[in-house]
């Protein structure tokens, strides 16, 4: 099934057969003969995106290399119903009390 992107703009960066055959190797991945022109075109398209994050201002913006940089906001660990009992219960077919109430199975 193949991808539907636009095709990319100045596409400076571009795979070849030989080398979109080379990449479904390393991955493992049985490509046809047939499949590999439409693989070309969807591999040279998000090249083409790639080439275009590369056209992106970052000045003044720090790298980033994960979420351990960033300071966590940690909160009490409460044990809460969410004070909503009623309106879970009115969504219930059956209940009982402040419970749902179920068919039993097991005699």
């Amino acid at each position: 099934m193949a991808l539907c992107c636009p095709k990319p703009k100045g596409n400076l960066m571009s795979l070849d057969e030989t080398a979109v055959r080379r990449i479904a190797r390393l991955a493992r991945i049985r490509v046809d003969d047939a499949e590999v022109v439409t693989l070309r075109g969807e591999l040279n398209a998000i090249l083409g995106y790639v080439e275009q994050l590369n056209e992106v201002d970052v000045t003044g913006v720090e790298p980033l290399s994960g979420g351990a940089q960033m300071a966590m906001r940690l909160r009490d660990d409460v044990v809460t119903d969410g004070n909503i009992a009623e309106q879970i219960l009115a969504n219930a077919p059956d209940r009982a009390g402040m419970f749902f109430a179920v068919p039993k199975v097991v005699e």
